[in-house]
């Protein structure tokens, strides 16, 4: 396969963005939006990107991040970063902890006042050093950070300026690969 990321990549132009002073409920809306405007063949998006006051990429919020946002005492236990909530903790523990760190104690109608209070700059995602890859860079290196990196997104940044330009996903990366597999002629 000799693609390049910019061939996947989806141009930032078609991907939901929102300034970082957005609420969590502008953000789940704009989210809402590109999904409806997207090409309908495509896998929809699963985040939104977050932008300063000179337009440039800060951050992302997933859907993940969205949930994760609407109970607060997930900042206590994410003290050790996102990946923490990676540890493999059992289902048993899992409910212990729901039960007695009354997470979710609040009832769901009060998203509406939670979603509108909110603001997404504290609680997006910054992008570390393994979330970026040049447009230019063979998908072979795209994937091998994908895997590497347990990412579902890159941000595709501009060889010449460094700006990000664009996002290539997992969904479109692993549709690639699968089409390629599918017209493999095996021997035999």
């Amino acid at each position: 396969m000799n693609l390049l990321v910019k061939d996947l990549m989806v141009p930032l132009s078609e991907y939901a963005t929102v300034p970082k002073t957005a609420t969590l409920s502008e953000t789940v809306l704009a989210l809402e939006k590109s999904q409806e405007e997207f090409d309908q063949n495509r896998y929809r998006h699963r985040a939104v990107l977050i932008y300063d006051e000179n337009n440039k990429i800060i951050g992302k919020v997933s859907q993940l991040d969205v949930l994760r946002s609407l109970e607060p005492k997930y900042d206590e236990m994410l003290t050790g970063g996102r990946k923490s909530f990676q540890m493999g903790f059992s289902r048993n523990f899992q409910k212990s902890m729901l039960e007695q760190l009354r997470l979710w104690d609040a009832p769901l109608d009060h998203l509406c006042k939670k979603v509108a209070e909110k603001k997404v700059e504290f609680f997006m995602i910054k992008p570390e050093e393994g979330e970026f890859i040049e447009a230019d860079a063979n998908l072979n290196e795209g994937i091998h950070q994908l895997v590497m990196g347990s990412h579902q997104s890159l941000l595709v940044t501009s060889h010449d300026t460094g700006e990000i330009i664009g996002i290539l996903r997992l969904t479109d990366v692993f549709e690639a690969v699968v089409k390629e597999i599918a017209e493999c002629k095996l021997p035999g």
